[in-house]
């Protein structure tokens, strides 16, 4: 992959490997089809850097399926910590 625009190669290598530590790459026996506009995959490829098509599904899929969900997590605490808990600051 030669990312040069949106998607640098550190964070493409860094969510290839947690979805290969996951195991969410070990058999690549599925396939995947559908009709999509081919515009949206033109802007993808141009915005990540991914040459393939399926260098682009399988990036995207697995950014999907690792995604820590810190932002819904994080709102669902609101009002739970208690209010006189030293922080320390």
């Amino acid at each position: 992959m030669a990312a040069s625009h949106g998607v640098n190669q550190a964070r493409f290598d860094a969510i290839m490997q947690a979805a290969e530590r996951s195991g969410l790459l070990a058999e690549k026996s599925g396939r995947i089809g559908g009709r999509v506009s081919p515009v949206l995959v033109a802007q993808a490829k141009r915005r990540t850097g991914i040459e393939t098509d399926t260098d682009l599904i399988e990036f995207a899929l697995a950014s999907i399926a690792l995604e820590d969900d810190f932002a819904e997590t994080f709102k669902k605490s609101r009002g739970k910590i208690d209010p006189d808990l030293k922080l320390g600051f």
